[in-house]
Formats: C-alpha cells, sequence, structure tokens
C-alpha cells in the first residue's frame, strides 16, 4: 500500500508541476496559466467533489464506519466533497464574470462560495478528528488555538502584508477585504493543526492528508491575497496549480486512506506530549512571533529600542512560565492516570464491582467482575439506561435517598438494593457511593458493589429454621405463639371481626408415637411426624395456620371461620385423616389415632390463654383413651388447676411418708385359702382421711411421682410380705402393680433386684402386674426390662387381661405367669352371653398355656359358684377379701376366707 501512495501522490504532484510550467510561457501580457483562469481548477474541485460523494455514498452502503471513537468517515467525506462543491462555484463564478482582478477593495460573489467552503471542510474535518468533548478541554483548546492563529498572523504580517500596507498609503483602509481569506485560513488552521496529534489512530492517515490539503490551500489563498493587494499575479500565476494541487489531493483522500484505518495504534510522541498539542502550538508560534516582533520594534523608527526589547522577553518569560506550567499539568495528569490505572487493576482483580456512573446515573466505566457476578458486558443495551433501570422498584426509595444524601454533603453513602442480572435474577447488593472527581471533567460517582446474595439467603434460611420446624418444614411454636397474639389483637383493634365468625385453636396429639420411634427408630419416627403434617396441611384453608407444636403435637390457628361446628367438623377430618389410613414407615404400615382439643377465642381471651385451653382440651381427649375431639370448657381450668394443686400436695405427702399400704388377699376358689396378697396403696391426709388411688395415680403419672411412690409401695410390701412368710412359715405370695413409667424408668430392674436383696423376700414369691397397654407404649423396652425380671425369678401377670388391644399378640412377645380377668367381665357373667363365653374362653386358655388364672371384683355368691364350674382357681374380690391392713393380714394368714361356707 505504501508503493501505492507513493505513486498517486507522485501522479498528483506531476500533474502540478506539468500546470505550473504554464507560468514560464505568455499568452499576450500574461501568462498561460493566469490566461487559463480558474477553469482547471474548477474541473480539480468538481472531481474532487464527485470522487468525495461517491466515497461517501460507498461507505453508508457498506456500515460500520462510524466508530466508537465520535468518528464518521462517511459523514467526514460528504462534507468535503460539499466543501469542493463550494470551491467549484467559487472558480466558475470567477471564470464567468471574469473578476479575477477585481482588485482588494471588494468580496465578489465568488469569494462567497469560497468562504463557505470553509465550514464545510472544519466540519468534515472535526467528523475525522472530534474536537474535545468536554466543556473545560474545548475551552482550553480554542484559546490556544486563538493564541496560535494571532501569533502566526502576527508573523504573517509582518513578513508579508506590512509592506503592502504602507504601498497603499491613503488605500490601506480598505486592506481587511483582501485579507479575509488569509484571517480565516489562519484561524482554521490553528483550529485544525492540533487535532491532528489527538485524533483516533484508525483515521489518522485521513486526518494527516486533509490537513496537508488544507495547508496547501491555505498557501493559494495567502499567493492570491498578494496578487490582489499588489495588483500582479506572483511567480505568473502560481496560485493557481498550486490550488490545483490542492484540490486533486483532496479528491483522492478517500481512495488513499480506505485500507489503512484499522492500522495498529502508536505512540506519537513520548511522555503523551500529545495531549498538550494545543498548548505546544500555542507556545511554539507565540515565541517566534515575540522574536520577529521584537526584531522588527528594533528596527523601527521613533520607538526605543528598551520598549521592544522589555515586551519582547516579557512575552518569552510568559512563554517559559506557560511551560512550566504545561510540565506541572502534564505530571499532574500522569498521576491520575497512574492512579486511575490502579483503579482498574484493583477493579480487575477485587471480588466487588467497581463502576463509574454519569451524573444522570448512566455507566461511564464498569469493572470486568460485572461479567461474572452479574453477566452484562460493555455495549450490553440494557446498561445504556441509567442504572436505576436495574433496580428493584421496591429499593428506589433507597437509592433516591443516596442521591439526597450526597445533595446534603455527604462524603459516601451505603445502600442495600436489589439488581436485576443479565439472566433477570434479582441480586441482593450491598454498595459505598462517594463522589468521583477528575480534573477536567464533570462530577461522577465511584460504586463499589458486592454481592450479598448468599449472605441474605443464609439469614432466610437462619430466619426460616428460628420460626420453623426443621423436621416438617411447618412453622414452629415461637411463630404460632406470634401469630395467634397478632389475630386476637387485630381481633380487638375491629371489635372482635366479622359478625358470626370464629377463631379457634386446634391442639392434636398423636396416640402411640412413642412406640413408633422406639421400634423403628427416630428417623422413621420423624417420617412420620412429615406425613402427618403433609396430610393436616391438606386439610386447612389457606389462611389457616397450622405448626408443630413439639414432640409429636400439631397445633392449627383456625381464623374466621363462619360457624363453629365448621371448625368442630375439620378437627373431625383431623382425627380421621390421621386414623384412616396407615402411615409407610420402615416398609411397614404402622396405624396411629389422634387426640384433638378445640378451643374458641371468646373476646378478652390473649394467646397464652388460648393455647392452653386448646392443650386442656385436648388432654381431655387424651384421657378418654385417645381417637377423640373434646371442646374446651370452663370446667376443665378449674380442673387442671386441682390437679396441679394435687400433684404439689403429693410430692409433699411422700416427703412426709404420708402413703399406707392395705393388702387385699388372693384365695384359692377350691380350698379357700390365701394365696398371695396384692398391695394396694393408700393417701392418708392430715384429717385422716383415706384417699383412693383412683383419685391420685394419674396425677402422680403426669407427674413423674409415680417412680418413686411406686419404688416405695414395693419396699414397703415386700419387707412386710418377708416377715410374714418368715414367721408363718406359709408360702404365701405378693403382687405388687407397677405403672408404665415405672417400668420405662432406667432404673427399675436394679431397683426390684435391690429391694428384694435388702427385704430378703425370694424373688419366686413377687408377682409383677402390668396393664397390656405397656406394651403398646414402648414395646421394645417394656419387653427387655420385664425379660430380665423374669430372669431373675420374679413372676409377670398381666392386668385387666382382655380390655386391652391384641391381648393374644402379647402373650406371644411376653412369657408370664399370671392372668387377671378383668372385674367387667365377673360382672356381666350370665347377663351377658358374649361376656360369659369370653370369661370361659380366658381361663381355658391359661389352663392350655398352664398360666395361672386369677378371677377380680368377686362380689357375690353367684360368681364364686360360676367361677368354680368354668375351672378358674383364684380369685379376689370383697366377697372372698377385703382390702385390710398389715394387721388384718397377720390374722387372717394361715386361716380361711368368709368364702369357706360358700
Amino acid at each position: 500500500m505504501k508503493g501505492g501512495v507513493r505513486t498517486w501522490l507522485g501522479a498528483l504532484l506531476g500533474v502540478s508541476l506539468l500546470y505550473a510550467l504554464g507560468t514560464l510561457f505568455q499568452v499576450g501580457e500574461v501568462s498561460l496559466t493566469v490566461w487559463a483562469g480558474t477553469w482547471p481548477t474548477a474541473a480539480a474541485a468538481a472531481g474532487a467533489a464527485g470522487s468525495l460523494l461517491y466515497a461517501a455514498r460507498s461507505r453508508d452502503r457498506g456500515g460500520g464506519e462510524e466508530g466508537g471513537d465520535g468518528t464518521d468517515s462517511a459523514a467526514a467525506l460528504r462534507l468535503f466533497g460539499f466543501a469542493a462543491l463550494a470551491w467549484c462555484a467559487g472558480a466558475i463564478t470567477y471564470g464567468v464574470t471574469g473578476l479575477l482582478n477585481a482588485g482588494a477593495f471588494s468580496l465578489t460573489f465568488g469569494d462567497l462560495f469560497s468562504l463557505v467552503a470553509l465550514p464545510l471542510f472544519t466540519l468534515g474535518f472535526i467528523r475525522f478528528a472530534p474536537l474535545p468533548q468536554r466543556t473545560r478541554p474545548l475551552i482550553r483548546h480554542l484559546t490556544d488555538s486563538y493564541v496560535c492563529a494571532a501569533a502566526l498572523f502576527s508573523v504573517v504580517w509582518l513578513l508579508l502584508f506590512q509592506p503592502l500596507y504602507q504601498d497603499l498609503g491613503e488605500g490601506s483602509g480598505v486592506m481587511a477585504f483582501a485579507l479575509v481569506y488569509p484571517v480565516a485560513d489562519i484561524a482554521v488552521l490553528c483550529l485544525l493543526a492540533p487535532l491532528v496529534l489527538t485524533s483516533p489512530h484508525r483515521t489518522r492517515r485521513a486526518v494527516l492528508l486533509a490537513a496537508g490539503t488544507f495547508i496547501i490551500i491555505c498557501a493559494a489563498d495567502l499567493i492570491g491575497a498578494v496578487s490582489r493587494l499588489s495588483g500582479e499575479p506572483v511567480a505568473g500565476g502560481i496560485e493557481y496549480p498550486v490550488r490545483l494541487l490542492g484540490f486533486l489531493t483532496l479528491g483522492m483522500i478517500p481512495w488513499l486512506t480506505r485500507e489503512n484505518e484499522g492500522a495498529t495504534p502508536r505512540r506519537i510522541t513520548g511522555r503523551g506530549l500529545y495531549r498538550i498539542a494545543p498548548e505546544i502550538a500555542a507556545a511554539t508560534t507565540l515565541t517566534v512571533a515575540a522574536m520577529i516582533m521584537t526584531v522588527a520594534g528594533l528596527r523601527a523608527d521613533g520607538i526605543a529600542p528598551v520598549l521592544p526589547l522589555t515586551a519582547g522577553s516579557a512575552v518569552l518569560v510568559l512563554v517559559v512560565r506557560m511551560l512550566g506550567m504545561l510540565e506541572e499539568s502534564a505530571v499532574l495528569s500522569r498521576m491520575v492516570h497512574t492512579r486511575e490505572r490502579h483503579l482498574h487493576e484493583l477493579a480487575e482483580h477485587s471480588g466487588d464491582i467497581i463502576v463509574i456512573l454519569e451524573e444522570d446515573g448512566r455507566i461511564f466505566y464498569m469493572s470486568p467482575g460485572a461479567v461474572e457476578m452479574f453477566g452484562y458486558r460493555d455495549g450490553d443495551p440494557l446498561l445504556a439506561d441509567p442504572v436505576t433501570s436495574l433496580v428493584h422498584p421496591e429499593d428506589l426509595p433507597g437509592v433516591a435517598a443516596v442521591v439526597g444524601g450526597f445533595k446534603r454533603g455527604a462524603d459516601s453513602v451505603r445502600v442495600r438494593a436489589r439488581v436485576r442480572a443479565a439472566d433477570g435474577t434479582w441480586r441482593h447488593t450491598l454498595s459505598t457511593v462517594s463522589l468521583y472527581e477528575r480534573p477536567g471533567e464533570p462530577n461522577r460517582f465511584l460504586l463499589t458493589t458486592r454481592d450479598i446474595s448468599a449472605q441474605v439467603e443464609l439469614q432466610k434460611q437462619v430466619d426460616h429454621l428460628t420460626f420453623h420446624d426443621g423436621v416438617t418444614g411447618l412453622p414452629n411454636r415461637a411463630y404460632l405463639e406470634e401469630r395467634v397474639r397478632e389475630v386476637l389483637g387485630r381481633r380487638a383493634e375491629t371489635g372482635g371481626g366479622q359478625q358470626y365468625s370464629e377463631t379457634a385453636v386446634v391442639f392434636l396429639d398423636l396416640d402411640g408415637f412413642t412406640a413408633v420411634n422406639d421400634s423403628a427408630g427416630h428417623a422413621f419416627g420423624d417420617y412420620l411426624l412429615a406425613q402427618v403434617g403433609h396430610r393436616l396441611r391438606a386439610l386447612l384453608g389457606a389462611g389457616d395456620t397450622l405448626a408443630r407444636w413439639g414432640s409429636d403435637e400439631f397445633v392449627a390457628l383456625v381464623e374466621e371461620r363462619p360457624r363453629a361446628d365448621g371448625v368442630v367438623d375439620l378437627a373431625e377430618r383431623m382425627v380421621r385423616v390421621i386414623e384412616g389410613e396407615p402411615f409407610q414407615v420402615a416398609d411397614r404400615d404402622v396405624v396411629v389415632t389422634a387426640s384433638v382439643g378445640v378451643a374458641f377465642a371468646d373476646p378478652g381471651t390473649d394467646g397464652a390463654e388460648l393455647l392452653r385451653n386448646a392443650d386442656m382440651a385436648m388432654a381431655r381427649a387424651k384421657g378418654q383413651g385417645g381417637g377423640h375431639v373434646e371442646v374446651y370448657a370452663a370446667h376443665m381450668h378449674a380442673q387442671v388447676v386441682g390437679r396441679l394443686e394435687l400433684q404439689t400436695e403429693l410430692r409433699q405427702a411422700l416427703a412426709d411418708r404420708a402413703f399406707v399400704l392395705e393388702y387385699q388377699p388372693v384365695v384359692s376358689l377350691e380350698t379357700s385359702r390365701v394365696t398371695a396378697v396384692e398391695a394396694l396403696v393408700r393417701w392418708r391426709r392430715e384429717d385422716g382421711t383415706l384417699v383412693p388411688p383412683e383419685e391420685f395415680i394419674g396425677p402422680a403419672e403426669e407427674s413423674g411421682l409415680i417412680v418413686p411412690l411406686g419404688e416405695w409401695i414395693l419396699r414397703e410390701a415386700c419387707q412386710k410380705v418377708a416377715v410374714w412368710r418368715a414367721t408363718s412359715g406359709l408360702d404365701i405370695g405378693l403382687s405388687v402393680n407397677v405403672s408404665v413409667k415405672q417400668v420405662l424408668s432406667s432404673g427399675f430392674v436394679q431397683s426390684v433386684e435391690d429391694v428384694l436383696a435388702e427385704s430378703g423376700l425370694g424373688a419366686e414369691a413377687l408377682t409383677v402386674e402390668v396393664d397390656e397397654e405397656i406394651l403398646l407404649e414402648n414395646p421394645v423396652v417394656a419387653v427387655d426390662r420385664l425379660t430380665k425380671l423374669r430372669e431373675m425369678g420374679v413372676r409377670l401377670a398381666i392386668d385387666d387381661f382382655g380390655m386391652g388391644h391384641a391381648s393374644l399378640s402379647h402373650l406371644r412377645r411376653l412369657r408370664v405367669d399370671e392372668l387377671k380377668i378383668d372385674p367387667s367381665f365377673v360382672r356381666d357373667l350370665d347377663s351377658d352371653d358374649t361376656v360369659t363365653l369370653l370369661t370361659r374362653t380366658i381361663i381355658r386358655l391359661g389352663q392350655d398355656l398352664g398360666v395361672q388364672v386369677v378371677a377380680e371384683g368377686i362380689e357375690q355368691p353367684w360368681q364364686l359358684r360360676r367361677l368354680r364350674e368354668m375351672g378358674c382357681a383364684f380369685g379376689q374380690g370383697f366377697l372372698v377379701g377385703r382390702p385390710m391392713a398389715a394387721e388384718g393380714v397377720e390374722a387372717l394368714v394361715g386361716g380361711e376366707t368368709s368364702a369357706t361356707a360358700l
């Protein structure tokens, strides 16, 4: 390409030299060049216009000519073409009117065309090499250009126009018309020349050619001005070949530069001095002008030499001072750019992203981390809008407060906002905003942003775990309590809510859930709870709240139901949905039931009271055997308070040893002799009255006092029976009832062993009676501990046999020595054929299994006869022996009971 450029430039120069040879040949009184006039230059200008406009149209069709640096090649060439047309029109006007030698005292119509070409050429030039875009650099460029133009004109004036001015004499006042071209050319040249050094690399060759072309045209205009002032063509009309060369070069600009716009950028001068090219040009021209004017002043007549020397030296000192300021400015500029580079390097390697914003919120700079953090890249259409368009609408007020903080003089502010990423998701961010200032540039904002989405998500998880259950995913107790307070508070503010609406709490507890944990493990128990939560949630409405209260308890807050029976119906459906279908746990079906309590919110009821009422109703339902629904009534609270007071009294009674034992004989129905006694506990109050066990055993189990109380009963009874056996020599046995909590306590087996050792009672004389329901509570632990007792020699008996669930399956899992028929079977003998048949079956079952059968609750002679007829071997009841104190047993041991005569 370099060879081609040289060829074209050589051809242009050859054509111009051939045209210049015309100045050496005369046609009449003028040279051949002057005789030809402006027509050759008009043709050259027309050719240049056609070439430029054609190239502009081609680049418009090709597209992609507009650069991101503000340049537009097609527009520049088009403006150059219009300028060439204006020059062409001016040359044609000269040729038609023949006003070439019109004189220096007027402007012709052709001059106006030529003057119009100057702003068109200037606009085209700045499309190749844009002016500074910011206000301060633009003002500095214009002032420096003016200083340069003034100094250059001063030099031209002294060298060329001063002698002509003196020769004109009285006609010098009209010289201004002839100086229009030189003055305009010098102003435009000083305005455009520094842009050559600051132009983008992609258009620099075109800029250099355009600048060279304009310098040639300016030289032609300057020669023409001298010719007009002197009245004679300079050098035989040399201005015409010079102008021809300028127009030809102008027309070849698009063809000499079209393949070089993507050239590799090069540094023009060392240390970036091209950045201050206008200042350097102004200082240089001012120095030259000062020297020439000082020399001219020294030669002038009537002026003392000291005056031009003083003025010239002052100008030179000012120039030196300006150069020093330029150096300081360059140093400061380097410092600013160094810090800017450090900022960019920090932005590239920082985990945060750094964004510099314009005052209108548009992005001026964005660090590379934005790609990784938010997925945005330079040129993304979304980034063309103000950054507030990326902020979540709910967070915009906070951003507005930030702007207000800056207006109030804050140095920096912090703001949290959700920002939209490139994929459309919202990211939580924490940003620090501060003022970002650079010399000569408008104020901006420095935004340092950190993505805190992970921290926010973690905090949400923590908050969720704080108010939700980890097993079922339901709200937990803390959340429900707060929700109940909120709902009741709102009802109180609205005066009870809507008419005929009900707010209630439904308290649900699973029956027998502990057996699931003990048999299948806690992991499967948690799985069952999750299934329960899912079933219950499906029953409730969208406005209701279901929470896991704790362990196997669930609570539902039912809001604004129109009827109370609708709430009760919901509670009954909750029971049915739990019982209706087995749960899949550990590859087997598990059936559980539920006890449910319902409490309605009355005026003045607070949250804690409402929950307590529902809990009490649930406890009442559970006391009825499970699988029931109970609605809270006011008397339940009194019962609960009474039970609490009773538990307190029981604790004190145990400490004061206020319990006594009574013994009920177990007799042989065949011989009527006492074979064993059953120990029954009584509570003797301070007034001497005896409280039966059915009134205090339940509260004792609820409070946990049953364990120490049962241990005391066992120790006291074993010591008594051991004494009786030792003194009477009879083989009398002892039966003691133990509760579920007592068996499941960790030290139960050891306590029995210790009591037997301390009392001296043989293990074979002790019969431990358990309710068959114990095998439903925690069968694994219960069977293990009862088996250990049997291995010690202690006899086992199932009390109230036939009244529990799956009694026959219990006999498979636990070997027993005795079955005790429930008193209800004895009471309904002969009056209920089914009961009579079941009683006979139990007796026959015991005989077949080889275990002892004892009938309880014998109160009538006919009952005793029927049991004897059925083959029942042992019995107890008021008819054969009432419970009595130890003294009564001592008198009875060895004798027959009142049943003897029957």
